[in-house]
Order: C-alpha cells, then structure tokens, then sequence
C-alpha cells in the first residue's frame, strides 16, 4: 500500500511538471542570438534599476544614518539626475561579459546537473531544486571574476562629489586603484562577494522553481499557455526570491561595500576594521543601512530580470525545440 501511495505521488508530481511551461535548456539555445540579445536587455534593466543602487550605496558609506527618502533628495539637489549615474558608464562596461558569464554557466550546470540527478533516480521537482541550487552558485562564482573589480570602481564613482572628486572616470579610476594597491586593490571584497553571492544565487534559483511550481497550483497550470498568465507568475516568484535573499544576506553586502569603497590610506582597510568600524558607528542596525533601496531594487530588479531572462530563452530558443 505504501508502495503504491508512493508511486501515486510520483506520477502525479511528474503529471504537475509535465503541464508546467517547457523550460528552455542550454542546448535548445541559439547562443549568438541569446548574447547578444541578452546584452541589449540587461543593459536596459541595469539602466532603469541603478539610480536605487546609487542611494542604496550612499546609505550603507556615509557614517550618520539617513532616510533613503533624504539621501536620494540629497543627491539630487547636489548633482541633479547625473548623480543618479554616477559610476554607470564603467558599470555598463562590465554588465556584457558578467552577465555572458552568468547565463552561460547558470545554463550549462542547471542542464548537466539536472540531467545528472534524473538519471540517479531523483524525483523531478528535487532535481529541479538541486539543478537550480548548483546553477546559482556556479554562475555567482563566475560572474564575481568580473563584477568584483566593476563594484569597487562603480561604487567609488557613485559616492564621490563635484566637491570630492578623486577619479575623472571609469577608466582613470581603474589606473589609480591599480597603481595604488595592484590588482589585489581591484578584487577588494571577493571573497566576501563569493560568500554573499553564491549562497544567496543558490537560495534564490531553489526558491523560484519552488516558488513558481507552488503559484501554478493556485493559479491553475492550464492557464500556462497564457502570456500574461506566464510573465506574473515568473515576475511574481522572482519578487519573493529576491526580496528573501536581499534580507539575508544584506550585513554582508554592507561591510563588502564598505570594504571596497574604502581608501586605502595609512592603514590598508581589512574585513575585520570594517566590521568593527560598522558596529561602532550604529551597531547590527548599521549592518541593515540601506535595506530598504536594496529590498526594492532586488525585488523589482528580479522580476524584471527574470521574465527578462525567460523571454530571451524563448526568442533565443531554435527552430522547433520548443515543439
């Protein structure tokens, strides 16, 4: 009977994936098309999203805290809108190669890794978890190679003033953090970066199959040949993710930020000090400063990524592989 209670639950977990949109895997894709494609969108995302990564930044650097309300009315009556964008030239640059980075090793695991737990006897939906899990974490670690040293000089350029300005751009920021501390300078934070992002990407993709897989219960998985049906529930899965990972692991976004803003003056900046400078200036809150741009930006930014991102595989998939 248990046996049979047991296989009962396994067809009908298969029968609900079985109804669920076709997912669009790395060897369906056209990869020239799903680059280039992919560089043009993203770039329009970061565009859109960026000015709340600006007052998030601001919020989590400046010593007295401030409303994000405040910071955002200050920057505007100091430099106007083009303080919105501060740094986003030399963040646009690096968006091309980390996003190519990020897809292609989030395709490539979540294809073999899936792949690889079905053949073992796992069931769909923890294949599925476990595939999106592995996929986050390889395609965080990757993307890092490139996003590290875009952070530390993005972020430089966003805080800096007209009346504070060390660097002239994206370019010269670059040659005086190179020629001030190496290129151990330029990967300031990694390592907490890795520690952030891929715990975080492994949470986020999990939660979202979960997430998607649970809203098509409610919603009711006929109504997945529906477009509009189809982007919401994406969107609004993404959404919960990405609010989710934003809380956790915000105190270590806070203290890589600081970490790679830092200059390095008599004293090189270490996890440690800025830890402790952190604690001193506020305590855990001051671990939180800038939570409520970053929950907003995550949020919005992976609803708008992801039904971003699960366009793009539809327009890039090739002829006929989607039936």
């Amino acid at each position: 009977m248990e046996e049979e209670t047991g296989a009962a639950a396994a067809a009908a977990a298969a029968e609900e994936i079985r109804r669920l949109p076709a997912e669009v895997n790395w060897e369906m894709l056209d990869k020239s098309r799903f680059f280039v494609l992919g560089a043009a969108l993203f770039s329009g995302v970061s565009a859109a999203l960026y000015p709340a990564v600006v007052v998030k930044t601001h919020l989590q650097v400046a010593p007295p805290p401030a409303a994000a309300t405040a910071t955002a009315a200050a920057i505007l009556r100091r430099e106007g809108l083009r303080g919105f964008y501060r740094g986003f030239g030399a963040s646009l640059a690096g968006t091309v190669p980390a996003r190519a980075l990020y897809m292609a090793a989030l395709e490539a695991t979540k294809s073999s890794v899936g792949s690889a737990a079905v053949r073992l006897g796992v069931s769909e939906p923890a294949a599925s978890a476990a595939a999106s899990a592995a996929a986050g974490v390889s395609a965080a670690v990757a993307a890092q190679v490139v996003w590290t040293p875009v952070d530390v000089i993005s972020q430089r350029l966003m805080v800096q003033t007209s009346a504070t300005c060390r660097y002239r751009g994206g370019a010269d920021a670059f040659r005086k953090i190179l020629a001030a501390d190496g290129v151990r300078g330029l990967y300031r934070g990694f390592g907490l970066s890795i520690l952030t992002y891929a715990p975080s990407n492994a949470v986020w993709w999990s939660s979202y199959a979960m997430a998607q897989r649970v809203l098509w219960r409610v919603v009711g998985a006929e109504r997945s040949e529906s477009h509009a049906s189809l982007m919401a529930v994406q969107g609004a899965s993404a959404a919960v993710a990405g609010g989710a990972a934003a809380l956790v692991t915000m105190p270590l976004d806070t203290v890589k930020t600081r970490l790679q803003v830092m200059e390095a003056n008599a004293a090189r900046p270490t996890l440690a000090s800025t830890v402790r400078g952190l604690l001193k200036e506020g305590g855990w809150a001051a671990c939180y400063r800038g939570l409520g741009p970053r929950w907003g930006s995550m949020s919005l930014s992976a609803a708008t990524m992801v039904t971003t991102y699960e366009l793009l595989k539809r327009v890039s998939a090739k002829e006929g592989s989607l039936g």
